[in-house]
C-alpha cells in the first residue's frame, strides 16, 4: 500500500492560498484573457495545472464553453466509452450530533428522525436490488451511538451477494475502521469537505465532530491508505466562491492520485436543495451555467476521473450532461431511511428534482445511445484487489 508523501493536502492547500486568503486567486481569475483560454484549449485535454484550471474555469472562458465541452466529450468517449453507470444511495440513520446550517438532519432541527436497524435496511436493499442496481451508497447522518463500524460491516456482508459495490457515505472514520470496512466489503468512500474555505467552514459547521476541519480534510488519506477502491470528493456547491472551490478541490484530487495512484477518484457536484429549516438565501449560488464550466474544467484536467451527478439536479439538466462528460448518477433516489421498502415516518435530508424511476432515467440514457450499466465491478476481476482483501 502506498504511503503518504511528506506534503500533505493541508500544507498544500495552505502554500497555494487555497483555504485561507483566496484574494490572489480571485485577482488571477480575473486578470484571464480571452487569449489565454484559446491557448489552452490548444493543449491536448487531460492535463492538469492549477493556472490551467484557473483559465477554464475565469469569466474569460464563457463564451468558450461550446468548445469546452466538445473536446470534454469526446476526452469522455475516448476513457470511458458510451456508458453511464447508475448507484442509488441507502439513507440507514438521519440522526446526527452536528449543526451544520445547511443540513436538514441540522441535530437542533425538530423533525422525524429513524435509524434503520440490519433487517429493515436488507428490505429497503433488496427494493434497490430489484430495480437492478448493483451499486450502492450507504448514507448516515453523524450517529455514531448506532452506525458504528460494526453495524456497517455487519450490514456490508450481508449485503455482498446482492450488490457488486457497496460504498459509503458517513462520518470521517480513523484508519483501522476504515480498513475492517474495507475487509468487510466496503470497497468506495464519499466524503466531502463541504468547502475549502477555512473562515467559511467554521461560520457553516457551528458545533459537533464535524467542525474539525483538518480532521475531516485528513479524511481520505485514511479511506486510501485502508485499500478503498474508490474515492468520491466533492464541495457543497452555495457556501463559498465556486471557482475557487474547484480550484482548492482539483489540488486535492491530484494529490491523491500522485500518492494513492490505485484508488479511482470521482468528482461530485452537489449543489444546495431545499430542506427542512433550512434557509433559502445562499450567498454563493451557481447556476446551471456555472455548474457546466466547473465539470468541463475538471474534465478537460482529469481525463479519468469519474463525473458524478445526484438526482439532486433537475431532469433536463442531467439529460444534457450525459452527452458531455457525467459517467455516473443515481436514479430513483430516496434520501429518508426506510424511503424505499418500510415507510417510516423520517424526514429528507433534502428534496431531490429528478424524481424519474430508475428505469425511467435507463431508458433516457439508452436513448441518448448509451449504455445503462448497472454493474460495472466485481473484485474477481482484479487479483490485486481480492489479494488485499
Amino acid at each position: 500500500m502506498q504511503q503518504p508523501s511528506n506534503l500533505d493536502i493541508k500544507s498544500i492547500l495552505a502554500a497555494k492560498n487555497l483555504d485561507h486568503h483566496r484574494k490572489c486567486w480571485e485577482q488571477q481569475l480575473e486578470g484571464v484573457r480571452a487569449e489565454q483560454v484559446q491557448q489552452e484549449l490548444t493543449r491536448p485535454p487531460g492535463r492538469y495545472s492549477p493556472q490551467r484550471l484557473a483559465a477554464l474555469l475565469s469569466p474569460a472562458a464563457e463564451p468558450f464553453l461550446e468548445t469546452m465541452a466538445q473536446q470534454a466529450r469526446r476526452l469522455t468517449m475516448q476513457r470511458f466509452g458510451r456508458t453511464i453507470q447508475l448507484y442509488a444511495p441507502l439513507y440507514i440513520s438521519s440522526y446526527c450530533v452536528n449543526r451544520c446550517r445547511y443540513c436538514g438532519y441540522n441535530c437542533t432541527t425538530d423533525i422525524a428522525r429513524t435509524r434503520l436497524t440490519i433487517d429493515q435496511a436488507l428490505a429497503d436493499a433488496d427494493v434497490i436490488a430489484s430495480e437492478g442496481f448493483r451499486n450502492i451508497l450507504l448514507v448516515s447522518g453523524e450517529d455514531v451511538q448506532f452506525v458504528t463500524i460494526s453495524y456497517l460491516c455487519e450490514l456490508a456482508q450481508k449485503l455482498q451477494g446482492k450488490f457488486a459495490s457497496i460504498s459509503i457515505e458517513i462520518y470521517p472514520l480513523n484508519r483501522d475502521e476504515y480498513s475492517r470496512a474495507f475487509t468487510a466489503g466496503i470497497d468506495g468512500v464519499t466524503l466531502y469537505q463541504e468547502t475549502y474555505d477555512r473562515d467559511a467552514y467554521a461560520a457553516y459547521h457551528l458545533a459537533g465532530p464535524k467542525r474539525d476541519y483538518d480532521y475531516r480534510l485528513s479524511s481520505p488519506d485514511r479511506f486510501a491508505g485502508a485499500g478503498m477502491r474508490r474515492i468520491g470528493l466533492g464541495v457543497l456547491l452555495g457556501l463559498a466562491d465556486w471557482r475557487l472551490e474547484t480550484l482548492a478541490l482539483a489540488e486535492h484530487a491530484a494529490y491523491l492520485m500522485k500518492v494513492y495512484w490505485r484508488s479511482q477518484i470521482d468528482f461530485s457536484f452537489p449543489r444546495i436543495r431545499p430542506a427542512t429549516n433550512v434557509q433559502d438565501q445562499w450567498p454563493h449560488l451557481v447556476s446551471d451555467r456555472n455548474l457546466l464550466q466547473m465539470m468541463l474544467g475538471l474534465r478537460l484536467c482529469f481525463a479519468d476521473t469519474g463525473i458524478v451527478l445526484s438526482t439532486r439536479e433537475h431532469p433536463e439538466f442531467r439529460d444534457h450532461l450525459v452527452d458531455i462528460c457525467v459517467t455516473r448518477i443515481s436514479a430513483g433516489s430516496k434520501t429518508n431511511p426506510g424511503g424505499y421498502a418500510s415507510n417510516i415516518d423520517a424526514a429528507k435530508q433534502f428534496e431531490i428534482a429528478d424524481h424519474r424511476t430508475p428505469a425511467e432515467v435507463a431508458n433516457m440514457i439508452r436513448a441518448h445511445g448509451y449504455e445503462a450499466v448497472w454493474k460495472d465491478w466485481d473484485p474477481a476481476f482484479s487479483p490485486l484487489f481480492s489479494l488485499e482483501r
